[in-house]
Formats: C-alpha cells, structure tokens, sequence
C-alpha cells in the first residue's frame, strides 16, 4: 500500500469536514423538499398545465388554418366574395333550415 501523506493540519481537516458537512445538510434539504407531497403534486401540475396549454396551442393553429382555408374558398385575393361558391353554400343552407323546420313543426302535431 502507498502511504498518502498529508500536510494538513487539524484545523484544516476540521473546517473540510465542516464545509463538507454543511454541503450535505444542503443535499439533504434539497432532497427533502424534493420528495415532498406538495412539491410531486405541483410538478405534475405544472406539467399538465404545460402539456394542455401546448394541445390547445396546436389546436388553435389547426383551427386557424381550417379557418383560413375555408375562407380562401368563399373570398378572392381581393376579399370579394366568390359568388359562384357562396350562392350554392347559402342555398344549401336555406334548404337544410326549412327542412329542419318543417320537420319539427310535423312532430308538435
């Protein structure tokens, strides 16, 4: 075996182990808030926050640019209305809503 000298003095290895200590006492603490109830809780609260905010995040580009294509549909470069695409949609409509309507009105009978 190799014989490790050290020139420290006692006073030296003293405030080592003192400051080695105090870094220990450190970990444990930051281990101990760590592990709590309350701490596991809020992370997995902030997590989920995290994770709905980034979903509904993504579902509003999606929405956005739903939006943005249908509308490319119905209005020019211009923003005029294409009326060769809007009358039939409308007329549709209208159509739909008055058979809804006379369907209900069938059934109060």
């Amino acid at each position: 075996m190799a014989e490790t000298s050290d020139t420290r003095t006692p006073a030296q290895i003293e405030a080592d182990i003192k400051r080695r200590r105090a870094v220990l006492a450190e970990t444990l603490d930051e281990i101990g808030v760590r592990v709590h109830p309350k701490t596991i809780v809020g992370d997995v609260k902030a997590k989920v926050v995290a994770n709905v905010d980034h979903t509904l995040g993504r579902a509003y580009v999606q929405v956005n640019r739903a939006v943005t294509d249908v509308r490319a549909q119905f209005v020019d470069d211009e923003g005029a209305p294409r009326l060769e695409r809007v009358l039939p949609v409308a007329l549709v409509a209208v159509g739909l809503v008055g058979v809804l309507a006379l369907g209900t009105r069938r059934r109060r009978r």
